[in-house]
C-alpha cells in the first residue's frame, strides 16, 4: 500500500498532462516506477483503501494464461474487463480483422499462447518457460512476451503489461514484469494481484519457492477525469493491514490451470478495506 500511494502522490505532485490520442482524455503523467511484491512471505498486495475485485482480476489472468481471444470466454470465467474494448473501441469495429461481436483479436494470451512464426507454425511461450523451469533450467531467456508490433492491428488494444521475465536464484523463483502504459487508480490495481498470482501459480506447478515481483512501469497516469477522485478521496484514506493469499495445492500443471481453474481455488484472508470508488474507464 505504501508503495502504490507514494506512486499516486508522486503523479498528483509531479506529473506532467499529456492529451493521450487514443482516449481523447489528458492525464497526468510520470515516467518510469518500480514496485515490487513478495511473494514468498504471502503479503498480497490489494489496495485496500478502496474494495478491489481481484476474483476478477485472476479471472483475467487464467484466460491470458488460456490464451483466450474472445470477450464472452472472459465473461463465462467471472471477467467483464474486456467487453468495451471488443465492442466499444471504434477503431476496432471499423477493422476488416475484427471477426464479430466479442473478438478481440490476437492480443494478449494469444501472442502468449500461439506466437505466428514466419512458416505459418505457432509458438506456445508459455509452455516452453513451464518446461524449462519445471526442469530447473534458466537459460536467460525464460519470457513470456505479448507484444508482438507485426500484429498490432489485428488485435483490439495493444498490451500494457506486455513482458513476463522468470528467473530461477537456487530452488526460489523471482518474475520481473514490464508494463508501458498504467492506468494507476484501475488498471493497476487488478495487474499487482495478477502479477503475485502468476508468479504464485508459476512456482507451485513448476516446483519451486516463489521469491519477488519486481514491476516495472514506464508511462504510470491519472486520467483527468479521476484526478479529484483519487486526490480527494482514496488517498485520504487510511490503508489497512495487507491481506494474504491461499492457492489451491491440488493446482499442479499448466494443464489443470488450462482445463478446471477457476476463480474458486484462490482465497484471500483478513482483507479490509474501504467503500469501492467508481472510477471511469477509458476506452
Amino acid at each position: 500500500m505504501n508503495q502504490y500511494e507514494q506512486l499516486c502522490q508522486r503523479i498528483a505532485e509531479q506529473g506532467t498532462w499529456v492529451t493521450n490520442e487514443r482516449t481523447g482524455i489528458k492525464c497526468l503523467t510520470v515516467v518510469n516506477a518500480d514496485l515490487e511484491y513478495d511473494v514468498g512471505a504471502n503479503a498480497f498486495p490489494l489496495v485496500t483503501t478502496r474494495k478491489c475485485f481481484y476474483k476478477a482480476a485472476i479471472a483475467e489472468l487464467l484466460g491470458y494464461l488460456r490464451g483466450y481471444d474472445n470477450a464472452a470466454q472472459f465473461r463465462a470465467i467471472g471477467c467483464n474487463t474486456w467487453n468495451a474494448n471488443a465492442n466499444e473501441n471504434q477503431a476496432w469495429l471499423a477493422n476488416p480483422a475484427r471477426k464479430g461481436t466479442d473478438d478481440m483479436g490476437r492480443v494478449y494470451g494469444v501472442q502468449g499462447r500461439a506466437w505466428q512464426k514466419p512458416d505459418g507454425s505457432s509458438l506456445d511461450q508459455l509452455q516452453k518457460v513451464v518446461n524449462n523451469l519445471s526442469q530447473g533450467i534458466d537459460d536467460r531467456g525464460e519470457i513470456i512476451t505479448f507484444y508482438n508490433p507485426g500484429e498490432f492491428d489485428l488485435g483490439c488494444l495493444r498490451p500494457c503489461m506486455h513482458t513476463h521475465t522468470f528467473s530461477l536464484l537456487g530452488d526460489t523463483l523471482h518474475l520481473t514484469s514490464y508494463m508501458r502504459s498504467c492506468d494507476v487508480p484501475l488498471g493497476l490495481t487488478f495487474n499487482m494481484p495478477q502479477c503475485f498470482v502468476l508468479l504464485a501459480l508459476m512456482a507451485q506447478i513448476t516446483g519451486h519457492k516463489a521469491g519477488k515481483v519486481y514491476h516495472k512501469i514506464v508511462n504510470a497516469h491519472i486520467y483527468e477525469n479521476q484526478l479529484d477522485l483519487m486526490v480527494n478521496e482514496q488517498l485520504k484514506r487510511a490503508p489497512f493491514p495487507m491481506p494474504s493469499l491461499s492457492i489451491n495445492p491440488d493446482i499442479k500443471s499448466l494443464k489443470d490451470i488450462e482445463t478446471w481453474v477457476s476463480t474458486d481455488d484462490f482465497q484471500v484472508h483478513d482483507y479490509q478495506c474501504h467503500p469501492p470508488i467508481a472510477y471511469p474507464f477509458a476506452v
